[in-house]
């Protein structure tokens, strides 16, 4: 496997805007305000389309910043090979960057993981594991325990670890709370973000609420069935966020002091926001963003006149065509899609 660093920067006379690989498209993403679901609303919604990553997601960051400091550290040797355990986006990441830095990839997937997903990750060469997403943490068919013995078994493998990796939050405390911040002139009021690993919220929230002098209040999304808003544990059918386990068992890397509080916010209305932002923003969301976005719509709704409430889009709504956009996978999933912004179901 060829990589980028057996070749030097080609140097083009005239032409000062050429990037030299793929990784320098990562980060310093966009920020566009939404202009018809917060209609009158007293606070302005800015979302930060992630999706603008090359891997198509935020997760992008974390892979770039996670296998250069462990590279850097003599932890992840030259052509060794990455094992995690990932719902997709991170496996994306991961084997963009590990296909351009020649390190081979190995991905611990559910069974629910979109095909659009599996399909990319295979386009950029990662091998592929199913497991039990269902598995409990002390059970050895947990993912985390497969990617575990895995990596165990093969020769100079390094697992990425990303529930417990602190380069994860460090990546975006390093950069999406720096651009965000200088992205609103140090105006933004409120950050939503939902959480999965933890790492977003984490990271990008600290450097906020430190840039701020703690003006910033940070706000976490979290879907029906996870455990991080207190509720008990349930179903979760918003892909990427959220967590079954108990307290005890949270990623490492998610410190809940950083946010000031989390909100609940219902299937039905995640999926409802994602097809909103398409049909009336032209924004091609995942459900992810749909369940930061809805909580973001709320924090508008009560803030103080003049908010700027910025809220992350992790991923695009590509890789949910077939689930997110999809009237029969939504109600084989329990959720009703009858009366959708889009008028499908009619």
């Amino acid at each position: 496997m060829t990589s980028i660093a057996e070749h030097a920067p080609v140097s083009l006379p005239g032409i000062p805007d050429v990037l030299s690989s793929a990784t320098e498209l990562i980060g310093n993403t966009p920020l566009v305000e939404l202009r018809s679901l917060p209609r009158g609303l007293p606070g302005r919604i800015l979302v930060k389309l992630e999706n603008r990553n090359p891997g198509g997601s935020a997760k992008d960051r974390i892979a770039l910043h996670m296998i250069r400091t462990a590279e850097a550290s003599g932890e992840l040797l030259p052509g060794a090979t990455i094992v995690e355990s990932s719902s997709g986006n991170t496996g994306i990441g991961l084997a963009l960057v590990g296909r351009l830095t020649g390190h081979p990839v190995i991905i611990i997937h559910s069974g629910f993981i979109s095909a659009e997903k599996k399909a990319v990750l295979l386009a950029y060469g990662a091998e592929l594991v199913e497991a039990d997403w269902e598995a409990g943490p002390d059970d050895p068919n947990n993912a985390r325990a497969l990617a575990d013995r895995i990596a165990a078994q093969t020769p100079n493998a390094w697992r990425s670890s990303q529930y417990e990796n602190a380069a994860n939050p460090h990546a975006h405390y390093t950069t999406t709370g720096p651009e965000i911040w200088r992205q609103t002139a140090g105006t933004v009021t409120h950050f939503v973000a939902g959480i999965g690993t933890g790492g977003t919220i984490t990271g990008t929230g600290r450097f906020l609420s430190e840039a701020s002098d703690g003006r910033v209040r940070v706000i976490g999304a979290d879907p029906v069935g996870s455990t991080y808003s207190g509720k008990e544990s349930g179903t979760i059918v918003v892909d990427g966020v959220g967590t079954r386990w108990p307290r005890s068992n949270w990623p490492g890397i998610f410190d809940p002091a950083v946010p000031d509080e989390i909100r609940v916010i219902d299937d039905r209305r995640v999926y409802d926001t994602v097809r909103r932002l398409a049909a009336e923003e032209a924004l091609l969301l995942g459900p992810s963003s749909g369940l930061a976005i809805a909580a973001a719509i709320d924090v508008a709704t009560a803030a103080e006149p003049g908010s700027v409430v910025v809220v992350i889009a992790p991923d695009g709504g590509g890789n949910y065509l077939t689930k997110a956009f999809n009237d029969e996978w939504l109600s084989l999933a329990g959720v009703n899609a009858d009366g959708f912004a889009d008028g499908s179901s009619d």
